[in-house]
Order: structure tokens, then sequence, then C-alpha cells
């Protein structure tokens, strides 16, 4: 894909899940009805749902890119990862947000350490602790492999935080839409709605993915050029 052809599809993909985040917000807000049970605060779910889900699809694409990295020790497999940890980490944030906001009204407090909660935040740190190996590292070939362990690790935390809430006592409600016993148990409205918000995260993050790996590449190279430049001084010094 040349330059022109990648700048084209960032840009078709930011503007259009930009776009549907804004239809999103409009169903969210006048569109689908208020649930019985919980009440205006409920709306919250629309986001905050396709955010951890699109935050799991960034960070199983790192720990995926990561392991056959270091099989391989493709260097586009690693900006791959890099990129996808990014744009996991955004989702992630909105759905670290987003929670305590419908916690505080369903809840009576803004945070609970309660399992799915904990993993989540653990989730987070485990992919800041990503990123801080990268840059902290003395030897920036060993600092993408120890990334791509930590990358490796932080997937496993994703299969715990999805059965938690049913494996142990937990405040939060247990899974609504990917439940075992009733799956998809929404009203059509309500799966629609959710199902624009998935739309709209995924558009979003496939945007903020490509750009991160676009930019990438370009650090490679600029590196590379840099290395080749510094040898060149040497051997005429």
């Amino acid at each position: 894909m040349s330059q022109k052809q990648t700048r084209w599809a960032i840009g078709v993909l930011g503007t259009s899940g930009v776009l549907t985040v804004i239809v999103l917000h409009w169903m969210v807000f006048f569109w689908v009805p208020t649930e019985a049970t919980m009440g205006i605060v409920q709306r919250i779910f629309y986001i905050h749902v396709p955010a951890w889900w699109i935050a799991f699809l960034g960070f199983g694409i790192v720990g995926l890119c990561s392991a056959v990295f270091l099989w391989l020790g493709d260097e586009r497999l690693d900006r791959a990862a890099v990129a996808a940890a990014e744009a996991g980490m955004v989702f992630t944030t909105i759905g670290l947000l987003t929670g305590p906001l419908w916690g505080r009204v369903a809840w009576g407090t803004w945070w609970e350490w309660e399992p799915r909660l904990t993993l989540a935040l653990i989730l987070w740190f485990i992919y800041l602790g990503y990123f801080m190996v990268r840059r902290t590292a003395v030897n920036p070939e060993q600092g993408k492999r120890f990334a791509a362990v930590v990358g490796i690790i932080g997937v496993l935390d994703i299969p715990l935080i999805h059965v938690s809430v049913t494996w142990l006592r937990s405040l939060h409600p247990e899974a609504v839409i990917l439940s075992a016993e009733n799956p998809m148990n929404l009203d059509g409205s309500m799966g629609a709605t959710i199902g624009v918000g998935l739309l709209a995260f995924s558009l979003v993050f496939a945007s903020l993915f490509l750009a991160r790996y676009t930019v990438a590449g370009y650090e490679r190279e600029l590196d590379l050029r840099d290395a080749t430049l510094a040898g060149t001084r040497a051997v005429e010094g």
C-alpha cells in the first residue's frame, strides 16, 4: 500500500468512525428506550461494553503478534503489536472511566475492589508496563522482546476478566450479551445500539491502529538511516 493510499485509508476509517460515534450518541440519548431496572444510567452500557470489547481485541492482537514476533523476529509484527497496544490502551481507559460512572449510581460508590474491576485495572497496568519496558531497556531489540513477553502475559488476564463475575462473587452484573445460558438477551433497539457502538469503536480502532503502524514504520526507517550515517561517519573518521 502506497503512502497516499495509507493516508486515504486512515482518513476514511477515522472519519467514518467519528461519524458513527456521533450516530451512537444520538441513539443512546434520543432513540433507545430506558432500561426498566437500572434506569437512565444503563445507557452507559452502550459505550462501556463496546469499549471493552475493542480493548480486548487490541490486546488479543498484541498477544498474537508478540508471540509470532518472538518466533520469527519480523519487525512488522512488533510494529503491529505496538500499534494495537496503544489503541487498546485508549479503549481500556474509556472502559475504566465509564465503569465508575455506572457504579456511582448503581452501587453508590465510584470504585469497588471487586474481582472484575480489579482484574481490568491490572490489565491497564500490564500494558502500561509493556510501554515502559520498551522505552527503558538499554538495548532496544532486547526491550522489544521483553515487551513481547509482557504483551503475551497481559492477554492471559482477559479470560479471567470475562469469567470473574461467574466464578467469583461480585457486585458487577453478569454477562448479558455473552451469557452462556441466555446469549443476546437484549431488546431489538438495544441490540442495534450496541451493534452501532461496536462498529463505531471498531472503525476508530482501525484508524488508530493503521496510523500508529505507519508512524512506527517511518520511525524504523529513520533509525536505520541514522545508523547508516553513523556507520559511514565512523568509517570516514
